[in-house]
C-alpha cells in the first residue's frame, strides 16, 4: 500500500516537472522559431520606413547618434549565446549597420544617388567578418538588406527614373509634384513594367532558394532564414512603393 501511494504521488510530480521543462524550452526557443525569425526580420526591415525616414529628414544628427544606442542594446543582448534574446541582439547589430548607412546618406548625401549603395555599404567589411562569428545572423540581415537596396537602385536606374531622384531631392515643394508625376509616367511603360516584373521574379526565386537551403534549427540555418525573409520583405515593400509611385506619386519612395 505504501509503495502504491508513493508511486501515485511521484507520477503527478514527474508530470509537473516535465510540463515545467517543456514550458522552459518553449520560452527559450521562441525567437528561434522560423515564424518568429520572419516577424522579427520583417519588422526590422520595415522599421526605418516609419521611424528613421522622417527622423533623419528633420534631425539627421540625433538619428545618427541613435545608431550607438542600437549597437549598445544589440551587443548587450548578444554577448551570451545562451540568452533567450541573443537572436534579437544579433539582429539589432545588423540593423545598426543599415541604420548608420541610411542616416549618413539620407541626412547629408541624398542629392547624390550615385553614392547611395556605397554609403549604405559603410560597414560591409565588418559584416563579412561577422559571418564567421556568433553574430552571423545580424551580418546576414545587414548583407541581405544591402543586397535588396542594391537591386532596388539598379531597378530604378534601368527604368530611367534615377534622373528624377536628384531633381526631387533638390526641388522645392511647388515643383516636386510635377517631377514625381513624370517619374510615375515613366514607370507605366511596357519596358519599365517588364523590368520591374523580371527583377521581382528573380528576387523571389533567390529568396526561395536561400529558404530551401536553410536548416531551421542550426545557427547557419537561422542566418539563411533571416536572409530569405529580409529579401522577401524588401521585395514586398518595394512593390508597395512602386505601386504608390504609379497610383499616387506624392506618396512614393522618392519623396
Amino acid at each position: 500500500m505504501k509503495e502504491l501511494i508513493t508511486k501515485n504521488l511521484v507520477v503527478p510530480d514527474n508530470l509537473k516537472h516535465n510540463l515545467h521543462d517543456e514550458f522552459r524550452v518553449l520560452k527559450s526557443n521562441f525567437f528561434e522559431r522560423p515564424i518568429s525569425l520572419r516577424l522579427c526580420s520583417s519588422f526590422f526591415v520595415i522599421l526605418p520606413i516609419f521611424l528613421q525616414a522622417p527622423w533623419v529628414r528633420f534631425a539627421p544628427t540625433s538619428a545618427l547618434c541613435f545608431t550607438f544606442i542600437i549597437i549598445l542594446v544589440g551587443f548587450t543582448l548578444s554577448r551570451n549565446e545562451s540568452n533567450k534574446f541573443f537572436i534579437i541582439g544579433s539582429l539589432l547589430l545588423g540593423v545598426a549597420g543599415s541604420w548608420l548607412g541610411g542616416c549618413l546618406f539620407w541626412g547629408w548625401l541624398s542629392a547624390y544617388p550615385i553614392l547611395h549603395i556605397l554609403v549604405e555599404a559603410v560597414v560591409l567589411p565588418l559584416a563579412i567578418v561577422g559571418l564567421s562569428t556568433k553574430w552571423k545572423i545580424g551580418s546576414s540581415f545587414y548583407i541581405s538588406s544591402l543586397f535588396g537596396t542594391a537591386i532596388t537602385d539598379l531597378t530604378i536606374f534601368m527604368t530611367g527614373i534615377m534622373d528624377q531622384w536628384r531633381e526631387v531631392i533638390i526641388a522645392d515643394s511647388e515643383t516636386a509634384p510635377s517631377i514625381l508625376q513624370k517619374a510615375s509616367e515613366n514607370l507605366i511603360h511596357v519596358q519599365s513594367l517588364s523590368i520591374i516584373i523580371f527583377v521581382a521574379i528573380i528576387l523571389w526565386l533567390i529568396s526561395r532558394e536561400i529558404f530551401n537551403f536553410a536548416v531551421p534549427y542550426s545557427i547557419n540555418g537561422k542566418a539563411f532564414l533571416v536572409s530569405s525573409y529580409v529579401i522577401q520583405t524588401t521585395l514586398i515593400v518595394d512593390g508597395i512603393f512602386m505601386l504608390l509611385a504609379i497610383i499616387q506619386p506624392n506618396l512614393s519612395g522618392l519623396v
